[in-house]
């Protein structure tokens, strides 16, 4: 049984939300609009500031939608209210970050600096040389833009240097012993 599906999600005072009748929702708020196809064969029953969503039977693919729906649902009514972010650490002799205009410029030990554009509903903030911050409303273009950014210099386990998420914890390993 989907604990997480059988959740109400409360609207939230300033948020619009539409839904059609294939499931096609757009949510409104003070933030911006999000649009999204969700799975056509569970129910969403909106009531005033309340949304209940009901799967037509319990298979296991209906379980599962069922749960997947309401997260992505609850996400975008979160994503147009608050926002969602995420913050990076750069760790390393050298290793810097920096904004030019709408770039961030990555100086990660390559012969060359690494040059990003920024995508389009996203908000890149650099408050320090070795800090970067990740904005905007949609929970999954920002997890994803964040894994980009990450993914030219991961974390090595030696001397731990690279791009990390703020709080993570990388496991380190003991380098070579002599005789």
């Amino acid at each position: 049984m989907s604990r997480i599906g059988l959740k109400p999600i409360t609207i939230p005072s300033g948020v619009e939300i539409n839904i059609d009748a294939n499931n096609y929702v757009v949510v409104k708020g003070a933030k911006g609009k999000l649009e999204q196809q969700l799975d056509k064969e569970i129910q969403i029953n909106k009531e005033e500031n309340e949304i209940n969503l009901v799967r037509p039977t319990e298979q296991k693919r209906h379980k599962a939608m069922h749960g997947l729906t309401r997260s992505l649902l609850n996400n975008m009514i979160e994503g147009v209210t608050n926002g969602y972010s995420k913050n990076l650490e750069i760790i390393g002799t050298g290793y810097r970050a920096q904004k030019q205009g709408n770039k961030l410029v990555l100086t990660l030990g390559f012969s060359h600096p690494v040059e990003l554009e920024d995508p389009a509903g996203i908000e890149v903030e650099v408050p320090a040389p070795t800090k970067i911050t990740i904005k905007g409303i949609d929970k999954q273009q920002v997890g994803n833009y964040a894994a980009v950014i990450r993914d030219f210099r991961r974390p090595e386990p030696y001397k731990g240097k690279g791009v990390r998420y703020e709080g993570e914890i990388v496991r380190r390993k003991e380098g070579k012993t002599g005789k």
